[in-house]
């Protein structure tokens, strides 16, 4: 019968030669395969393909053995490299993919999870060199939560980008130093505590027991029960807490016990972690914070830029405010958790989210099918408004989900399509910022205003309550207001694109409208200012400011200097949108701005004195990076003649306008030039390059707190926020009372026209006019 086995040989007219047996004129069984090229495969078949175990050598001396399914490498097995390399493991479709271990040629050893060919999930990287990383790791970089430690001692714990620090760490000297901060790019970068060797610093107990908790502080060790194979892909905080490296992993098959007992053997892993560093290893999932031995123990407050040491307060722990104490506690996410408003807290913030995100992608999807065309006066009247109940269950035209019922008004949705579009905004890439699995991050108000502040799980977009009274001012300003932004594209004021309401059960309403981030960039904000011009109550306790406060008048220690045409394209569009605010009635604006320093031009050959030998952002490699230490990159600004395609760095998913001409390049569109950073395009309140000049401030004349440099390169990122307080009856009254004792000039509520002349006023000392 033709599908009877039998044994025998087959010469193919292109050179290859099967010898086994068959199923018919297929190979079946087991058989042995020679390509013309030499290439020898001997093992298992089905049906014509390899399948089941079986040996392949190639000509260069490369040679796999292990699982095959259907013609390709897949399951578990052991290559040898014609380079000497060896990697054990799972492979899927002929690449590695899972759980595997690889010895480089050069002696290099990585042991984790992998994905496509190249490193991702948790894993354990060993340099030739001594030095050793354990920790998350994306597309072949580290990239999350890891560990890193030198042959000389040192030690980091702390967050990863493409293979840097960035983020909250923890540095340990081999001395017994500890810095507790933050990098960017490798670099220092932002304020930090530094306890030098000999002086007692915080108890690092409490700290490693919050390694079981993730970034939104759930619970990593009761994953573990899950039994999913998946979960070797988690993090490496859950890991650790069990002692052993990866130890629970089970999709190891068909001989893989070897490798899982060299994870078993992994105690080092705890050793690595702990060793000279005061710490046990828990599985408690009590998130801890750090516990001080001494409160006279000598502190470091330090600043960074780029590597460069800026600023620094010398004393002891007692003295540090609480704020900067907060940074000790790891964050791997920046984000506070506490809603302004209690009714919000918990479960209900938590539906208000869910509602907000069914809301948008309800009202987007409905409005993007309708043909373009521009806006008329019925557009923003009270019959503009999309309305519709969302039951739990569902109904016919809305999906069941997971939240409460629901009442949704969406106002004027034909006006704010056209002005996402005018900002060119992708419809469905809005929808996913936004309404995305990722979800929605809640921010503290950094005012007092009370509101409730989201951010889009990419920046793009901040989501702002509003109250009644806001409301009803942006509902009587849109429509000068879109016309003011569809007639000045540089435009500082900001960019509005949806209002909604939610009404709950009970009939509580949340009134939202969603705003572009004008801080969404690459680059570090390292300062933040909310400029009104006003000086009666326009300063920040300076034991209630942090890194990520946002400062006031009061609290500005710099002015920018700026070059001419920048300067008066920054004026001409504040004079703009200041007579539009004050056509409008507007008061109680302010003008954010956001700083990312640079290091000091002058020092841009020296290189951090705490930086040691350390790894290449892929490993791949010999694990060092090619050029030693750490280099500060060249520092400073360099403004170019602006190319197009050779900005590497877009200025904004909404971000509308030409690019500035600098009178220092001939009238001519200019670009920014960060060395080692980017190539940036400047535009009216994006990538706008300065100098800040410190000014002696009074305030810190007996801190003890020494201004290493008075001069900063600058890049500035500004917008006029706040444009939703009108000048009524209220304010009046306000002013009124609030001028029988204070000076009616420092005072931030004024009638419009004074406000406006006052704020400008102000802003030009900011940036002064330079002969």
């Amino acid at each position: 019968m033709e599908d009877t086995e039998r044994s025998g040989e087959k010469a193919f007219s292109n050179g290859d030669v099967y010898l086994g047996n068959f199923k018919g004129v297929l190979p079946h069984g087991k058989g042995k395969y020679i390509w013309s090229d030499r290439t020898v495969y001997e093992g298992d078949w089905e049906d014509g393909k390899m399948t089941g175990k079986g040996q392949i050598v190639w000509l260069s001396g490369a040679q796999y053995e292990g699982d095959f399914a259907g013609g390709y490498i897949h399951g578990f097995g052991t290559f040898t490299g014609s380079d000497g390399s060896i990697y054990r493991g799972s492979w899927r479709m002929n690449i590695v993919h899972g759980v595997g271990k690889k010895q480089y040629c050069n002696s290099d050893v990585y042991e984790g999870t992998w994905k496509e060919g190249v490193q991702e999930g948790s894993g354990r990287y060993s340099w030739n060199s001594g030095n050793m990383y354990i920790g998350s790791w994306k597309g072949g970089k580290m990239c999350g939560r890891g560990v890193m430690k030198w042959a000389n001692g040192d030690l980091y714990d702390g967050l990863w980008l493409n293979g840097f620090r960035h983020g909250y760490g923890i540095y340990r000297f081999v001395d017994g130093g500890y810095y507790f901060g933050t990098w960017s790019q490798g670099l220092k970068d932002g304020k930090g505590l530094f306890y030098p060797a000999g002086s007692k610093h915080p108890s690092l107990k409490k700290w490693c027991s919050s390694r079981n908790c993730d970034k939104n502080g759930k619970n990593l060790s009761s994953l573990k029960s899950e039994g999913k194979r998946s979960s070797i892909k988690r993090s490496l905080s859950e890991k650790i807490s069990v002692g052993g490296f990866l130890k629970s992993s089970s999709r190891i098959s068909h001989g893989g016990a070897s490798l899982k007992e060299n994870w078993r053997r992994s105690d080092s892993a705890r050793d690595f972690l702990c060793h000279d560093t005061s710490c046990t290893l828990s599985n408690s999932s009590e998130v801890g914070q750090l516990e001080l031995q001494d409160n006279n123990a000598l502190v470091y407050e330090r600043e960074y830029m780029q590597g460069v040491l800026i600023k620094e307060k010398i004393g002891n722990y007692a003295e540090v405010p609480q704020e900067h104490k907060e940074h000790n506690k790891f964050h791997a996410d920046e984000v506070k958790k506490k809603s302004c408003i209690d009714i919000f807290d918990g479960r209900w913030s938590h539906y208000l989210r869910l509602n907000l995100q069914l809301g948008i992608r309800y009202t987007v999807g409905k409005i993007t099918p309708v043909p373009v065309r521009e806006v008329r006066s019925s557009d923003f009247g009270e019959r503009a408004r999309i309305r519709m109940y969302f039951p739990k269950k569902g109904s016919q035209f809305t999906p069941p989900h997971d939240s409460i019922d629901f009442y949704w008004k969406d106002y004027c949705p034909m006006v704010f399509r056209n002005l996402r579009e005018m900002f060119k905004l992708d419809a469905a890439e809005y929808m996913m910022s936004i309404c995305g699995d990722d979800g929605l991050r809640e921010l503290s108000s950094p005012g007092k205003s009370g509101s409730i502040f989201y951010l889009s799980h990419d920046d793009r977009f901040v989501i702002k309550t509003l109250k009644k009274s806001e409301l009803k001012v942006l509902l009587r300003m849109l429509p000068n207001y879109y016309c003011h932004v569809g007639q000045h594209e540089n435009t500082l004021i900001t960019k509005f694109f949806g209002l909604h309401r939610i009404k709950l059960r009970g009939g509580r309403k949340v009134r939202f409208v969603v705003m572009g981030n004008m801080f969404y960039t690459e680059l570090r904000i390292h300062r933040r200012y909310d400029l009104k011009g006003s000086t009666h109550g326009r300063f920040t306790d300076k034991n209630k400011i942090h890194q990520n406060t946002t400062l006031k008048d009061r609290d500005l220690a710099y002015e920018f200097h700026m070059d001419k045409l920048l300067r008066e394209s920054l004026f001409q569009q504040l004079s703009l949108d200041c007579k539009f605010l004050e056509s409008q009635q507007i008061i109680d604006y302010s003008l954010l701005v956001g700083l990312h320093f640079r290091a000091p031009e002058q020092l841009k050959s020296l290189k951090p004195p705490d930086t040691i030998h350390t790894c290449e952002s892929s490993p791949s490699d010999d694990g060092e990076n090619s050029k030693g230490e750490f280099q500060i990159p060249p520092n400073g600004l360099r403004l170019v003649t602006h190319e197009p395609n050779s900005v590497s760095t877009a200025p904004g998913p909404h971000i509308r306008g030409r690019t500035l001409k600098a009178y220092s390049l001939g009238d001519r569109e200019v670009d920014v030039l960060l060395p080692g950073t980017a190539r940036l395009r400047v535009q009216l309140g994006v990538n706008m390059p300065a100098q800040a000049h410190h000014k002696l401030h009074h305030d810190k004349e007996d801190s003890g707190e020494v201004e290493l440099f008075e001069v900063y390169d600058v890049v500035l990122f500004m917008g006029i926020i706040d444009i939703l307080q009108e000048y009524n009856a209220k304010k009046k009254l306000e002013h009124a009372y609030k001028s029988i004792k204070i000076d009616p000039t420092t005072i931030s509520v004024v009638e419009p026209n004074l406000y406006a002349r006052r704020f400008t006023k102000f802003l030009e000392k900011v940036f002064p006019d330079l002969p």
